[in-house]
Formats: C-alpha cells, structure tokens, sequence
C-alpha cells in the first residue's frame, strides 16, 4: 500500500516538473513561484530519501530533476543573471536574449551531451602572478547548475555543521558566530590554514567514487577541466585536477573534507589528515 502511495506521488511529480518541452512560453511570461516550488518539492524529497538511507530513491529522485523542464529554467535563469552571464567559453556563445535562453533550455539534453573545452584566462594575484582559470562554456555551466540543484540537497544533509563556505543561507558572520561560541565554552587557538593545489591534486578516482551524482556527466565534466584552450604560443597539454571554475567546482572540495579520509591516499585527503593532527595537538 506504501509503495502504491509513493508511485502515485510519483506520477504527480513527474506530471508537474516533467521534461515536455512548450516553447509557446515566453522567458518573460514563466511563473518562476510555480518553478521554484516544483524543483523545491523534489529537493524535499531528496533530502528526506538521504536521511532513510534509500540511496536508489536518491537516485531516482535526482534523474527526474535533471530531467524535469523546471529544474532546466531555474539552471538557465541562474548562469544568465549572475555576474559571468557576459562572459562565454571558447565558443563565444552568450545567452543574451529570452529567445536564446529558451532555446538553451529546450537543447539540454543528456543524451548526446559533450562537454567543450575550456577557455583559459589568467588573473593577476596578489604576489604577482598569474592565476590560470577555466571558463566553461554557457551550455556547461547551466548543465552543472541542473546537476548541482540534485546534489546540493545530498551535500546540505550530510555537511558538517561547522563548515560555512559556499553553502545556502551561510555567510562570514555564520562563521564568526560559530567561532564565538566555541571560544566563549572552550578558549583556545584559531589556526588558518590552506590546501595547495587543491584543484589541481584532487583524485578523479575518488571524486568518480564519491560524488552522488551521474556519474557519466561527472567522467564528462573531469575530463574536460582538463582540456582548455590556451594563449597563444602556449602548448595545449592535458593537466591533472578539476577545474577551478564552474557551477559545481566548489562543491567538491566540500564533499572531500566532509568524507572520511583515513584510508584515502588522494593527496587532499593527506592534507586534510595533516590539519586535522594539528588541530588535535593545538587542542591539547
């Protein structure tokens, strides 16, 4: 009776946020409430899938989101209007127009998705060097908003409770707050500390063995944080680690550090070992 229940929620589902595609619908006419509340249901019930352990429900739940037409306008809407939505990949493609952006919407599809290369661009640092970044195109940014919209439900459930970066609904004064009342109980050090190479170290094995997601779109996506298209009179060689940028790039440091790394021999997890012992001997 249970699982009769479920499958008609299911079919309910399926009908709001299903993957039909309407482009009688103009950008400006979409009712982004109805769209919102649909992708946010199924985000509901991914996390409550996650915490009973039905990592097959998590699994469903996940492919009918990315599927689903209203969890592809909230991941075009979100590359469009943020601060990068003027900056394109290596085809100079930008999604400028409410014509341009349905049609983005109607061309994400799993099957047959390649993802391109990246364009490489270099920042100065404060030291004076140059910082080398990957900037995907905009049909990859907006499939890795669709998959993050899957998988941030997953990695908000089982984050750690002190960690503050890049998360929903936390900022700096989150952090502060935490920091008061840890030393207000307990005082002792504040260490700061930073992972080198993070990026260009991380373990695609590890990644492909832990991230929960497709893991097809994921072997896609490592693989093309490899490739990039360089400067001029520079080499186009394949270079290890992910990439820096894109919608789903600070996910992954996240779901390292929240993962038990005893027994990994990916070289962020040593690092993230070595702080560790520094923190329990500052404790002391």
């Amino acid at each position: 009776m249970t699982n009769r229940h479920e499958d008609e929620k299911q079919m309910a589902t399926e009908q709001s946020v299903g993957a039909a595609s309407d482009t009688s619908v103009h950008w400006r006419e979409i009712d982004w409430r109805s769209v919102n509340q649909s992708v946010r249901r199924l985000q509901v019930r991914i996390v409550k899938a996650v915490e009973a352990g039905r990592w097959g429900k998590v699994q469903a739940l996940q492919r009918l989101l990315t599927c689903s037409r209203d969890g592809k306008l909230l991941a075009v809407r979100r590359v469009t209007e943020n601060a990068g939505r003027k900056t394109s990949g290596v085809d100079g493609v930008s999604w400028d127009t409410p014509e341009k952006k349905m049609a983005a919407v109607d061309g994400m599809k799993r099957r047959g998705y390649r993802p391109l290369p990246l364009r490489r661009i270099y920042i100065p640092k404060s030291n004076g060097k140059l910082r080398p970044l990957g900037i995907p195109a905009m049909k990859d940014r907006a499939m890795q908003a669709l998959h993050l919209l899957a998988l941030d439900p997953v990695a908000e459930t089982k984050a750690d409770e002190n960690s503050y970066g890049f998360r929903q609904r936390r900022s700096c004064a989150d952090a502060i707050e935490g920091c008061f009342k840890a030393l207000a109980r307990h005082p002792g050090w504040v260490l700061e500390g930073d992972i080198r190479g993070c990026f260009d170290n991380i373990s695609h094995e590890w990644l492909m063995a832990h991230v929960p997601m497709d893991r097809a779109i994921l072997r896609k996506w490592l693989k093309s944080g490899r490739d990039h298209l360089p400067r001029v009179g520079e080499p186009c060689t394949r270079r290890s680690g992910a990439a820096v940028t894109g919608e789903v790039s600070v996910m992954r440091p996240r779901i390292v550090a929240r993962h038990p790394c005893s027994r990994s021999p990916d070289p962020v997890c040593r690092r993230l070992r070595h702080h560790r012992q520094i923190e329990r001997t500052a404790g002391r």
